[in-house]
Formats: structure tokens, C-alpha cells, sequence
């Protein structure tokens, strides 16, 4: 799967998808967080969520972002999911 097809927008321009690349290139360079090392982690969330959900890939975006600490309001790196769930699988 293309990494950066997950970020892009349906009316994606040149200046749009650059504009996001370039977004994600700098919170992975704050965060110390690669690109393979993001590939990683959502190979690795995929394999347990697959055991439990069918999910809808195309709309799966997985990302690392900046979110205010609640206590004491600090920049702190988060892993942030969007999974699109087609239904739960039964046990």
C-alpha cells in the first residue's frame, strides 16, 4: 500500500499533496518517527484489528500528529486512527 495515498485528498492538486507531504515529513522529523517505522506500527495494528473486524482499507488513515498535553497543556507527539469498520467479526 502507497503510504502517502492515505493522506491525499479526492480534489488533490500538485500544491495539496505537496503542502500534506511536506506536513508529514515535519511532525515525523519532530516526533523522531520515520516513515518505515509508521509502516511498522500499522502493519502491526492491522494484523490484531483484522483478527477482530473486517475494516474498509481505503479510508484507513493512520498518522502520527502534535496534541496539547490536558495537564499541563505541553506539544506531545499522538498516534491518531481513523478505521473505517465494515463489520465485527464473531468469535
Amino acid at each position: 500500500m502507497d503510504f502517502f495515498r492515505l493522506f491525499r485528498n479526492d480534489d488533490s492538486t500538485s500544491k495539496n499533496v505537496a503542502k500534506e507531504r511536506l506536513k508529514l515529513v515535519l511532525v515525523h522529523d519532530r516526533t523522531n518517527c520515520s516513515p518505515h517505522f509508521l509502516e511498522m506500527i500499522k502493519g502491526d495494528l492491522l494484523k490484531v484489528i483484522y483478527d477482530y473486524m473486517e475494516i474498509e482499507e481505503d479510508g484507513l488513515d493512520i498518522r502520527i500528529t502534535k496534541t496539547k498535553r490536558e495537564s499541563d497543556e505541553v506539544m506531545i507527539p499522538a498516534l491518531m486512527l481513523n478505521i473505517p469498520i465494515r463489520k465485527m467479526k464473531t468469535r
